[in-house]
């Protein structure tokens, strides 16, 4: 960490679409590693791309490629996945500074697409991954998914895992904050991916136990957070579930310190930046065997369920609630994980590696 501090600033620029300081787990990995590259001596230059990607108006694609036209040839920039997977191919190969993809997900790979529209934006993204110097991804599972679905050489590949910042010494293990009834506390986007629907059927399923749970994430598809809403009065869970919304991450950390178990109902993860807080709370986990989940929350930390299956999720949730035994065990195993999981400087020193390293320079290992 020194010898890193001491090494003259290297400039690099961030293209992130959109508000940075949003609440979700891919705008909170981008923040706390733009704070950790800064944090090792490295200038950081915020790009911010506009809010319509990765579907961008003919403006926020001109506005995009501007930007990163006007960056020096010895300034490379990281540019979000989210942005860098829908750009104009065209556009993106007459740039002069290196670009480095910053994937959390394959745009082209998010459930529920139009098949055409999936086609297409896949297209778009193989060739963009092509003019890539190299690509960061923040699991094995995407690295895996690059290889297979878009033809990318493991070499140009590097794994950048979230950091995770311990919470306060007083936050993880003091079961005098946990609520009373216990909170079941599921934090996500409303989206379909994240399954709340399904975690909404599963807590229909155990309502003769004592408990009360929140569901806590920005709305981002309208049509999905009506019908979460409508679902939670069909299924008469209005009083006993919350739909929070967005909430800052004070009042999270708050409500991972009340909060007795966490449960998501993915339908699918590139990661799932939720989980390693929720562990590092001591929370027993909920959620389901798909995608990069089983590698994120190991068995000792918590129980796995097969997606979209309201009878398993609720099963899983009804013995942790029960069995007392079971849940202090689980919660330690959950501990315990959280404390073999990388920092944020582990995870800026691996993305700073792509930005100025060797494997930046296109050279195979």
């Amino acid at each position: 960490m020194t010898a890193e501090r001491d090494r003259p600033a290297r400039c690099l620029a961030f293209a992130v679409p959109g508000d940075i300081d949003t609440v979700t787990g891919g705008y909170l990995y981008d923040r706390r590693l733009g704070d950790a590259l800064a944090g090792s001596g490295h200038e950081v230059r915020y790009l911010r791309l506009g809010d319509s990607f990765p579907h961008p108006s003919g403006a926020d694609m001109a506005d995009a490629l501007a930007q990163l036209q006007a960056l020096p040839p010895d300034c490379p920039a990281l540019v979000d996945g989210l942005a860098y997977g829908a750009l104009d191919p065209d556009g993106l190969s007459r740039l002069s500074a290196p670009i480095v993809a910053l994937v959390h997900h394959p745009l082209a790979l998010e459930p529920g697409l139009d098949p055409d529209q999936a086609r297409r934006m896949a297209a778009r993204e193989t060739e963009n991954l092509a003019l890539a110097r190299h690509i960061v991804v923040t699991s094995p599972h995407i690295a895996g998914l690059l290889r297979e679905h878009y033809g990318v050489a493991a070499w140009r590949i590097s794994i950048a895992q979230p950091g995770f910042t311990p919470p306060a010494p007083a936050s993880g293990s003091d079961p005098a904050q946990r609520a009373t009834p216990p909170l079941i506390l599921s934090v996500g986007l409303q989206a379909r991916r994240k399954g709340h629907d399904t975690l909404l059927h599963a807590l229909s399923q155990i309502t003769d136990l004592d408990w009360r749970a929140e569901i806590v994430g920005r709305a981002h598809e309208p049509d999905t957070a009506r019908a979460l809403h409508d679902l939670r009065e069909d299924l008469n869970l209005t009083g006993r579930v919350t739909i929070a919304g967005e909430v800052d991450q004070a009042v999270l950390d708050a409500l991972y310190r009340r909060a007795s178990l966490f449960a998501l109902a993915s339908r699918y993860e590139g990661y799932g930046i939720v989980f390693g807080e929720a562990m590092g709370h001591g929370l027993p986990i909920v959620s389901t065997r798909v995608g990069a989940v089983p590698g994120t929350v190991p068995p000792e930390a918590g129980h796995l369920v097969p997606p979209d299956d309201p009878a398993a999720m609720a099963g899983a949730i009804r013995r942790l609630m029960t069995d007392t035994v079971l849940r202090d065990n689980v919660a330690t195993g959950a501990k315990r994980a959280a404390a073999d999981l990388p920092d944020w400087h582990a995870t800026a020193r691996v993305v700073a590696d792509a930005l100025f390293g060797r494997i930046a320079s296109g050279a195979a290992s």
